[in-house]
């Protein structure tokens, strides 16, 4: 049991180097040296835990899509009412604060453009993309039902939202000096309001 919880907190070290690595210098950069070097490991040990750069990669899209949940179950656990838990959701993937980590919105873009590359993180991204668009469908879907409002066409507004929430996080890697502050929360709930309003005039 001891040695199970020494190898998962090993590779969670590993994983939280290459996030570091690749938020700074980008996937191209982020050698096993330099994994090993942010870990405070020797490059040995990072090759005992992992096959390769790519399936640190593959562990870091999975850790990355967990721990936007969590925030989300953490912001949303006093919520009462639909719009509170989507409003919740939000706040957890656009607002900072209490449990934003600048850094792994940095490494997620990166993450992104590597999934064009490479079919395996590919795949696992593409698994992460799809949660995410069920809980925001879920939650739109909640809001509607609850404002007894038709539901058609939710399918497209979750995927513009999350489409927008996206792009946020790619001007924010590349951009974040010139875009406003703290615009990203704000406008999305606005884009939201606007959108479950259209849709209730459909």
């Amino acid at each position: 049991m001891s040695r199970k919880s020494n190898t998962e907190q090993r590779r969670k070290e590993i994983v939280f180097a290459l996030l570091s690595v690749m938020a700074e210098q980008g996937y191209e950069k982020a050698t096993i040296l330099a994994i090993a070097k942010k870990a405070e490991l020797a490059p040995g040990l990072i090759h005992y835990h992992f096959k390769s750069k790519g399936e640190i990669l593959i562990a870091l899209v999975k850790v990355l899509a967990g721990l936007s949940r969590e925030r989300y179950e953490a912001l949303s656990a006093s919520a009462h009412t639909p719009q509170e838990k989507l409003a919740a959701y939000v706040q957890a993937r656009l607002a900072k604060g209490e449990g934003a980590m600048p850094e792994a919105v940095s490494a997620w873009v990166v993450i992104g453009a590597e999934a064009v590359r490479q079919s395996e993180v590919r795949a696992v991204f593409q698994e992460a993309i799809a949660a995410e668009l069920a809980l925001i469908q879920a939650l739109l879907t909640a809001c509607l039902e609850d404002q007894k409002k038709a539901i058609d066409g939710v399918a497209g507004l979750a995927a513009g939202l999350l489409a927008f929430m996206e792009g946020a996080f790619q001007l924010a890697s590349a951009a974040g000096d010139v875009m406003p502050q703290g615009y990203a929360a704000a406008t999305a709930m606005v884009f939201i309001e606007n959108s479950l309003a259209v849709q209730a005039l459909g």
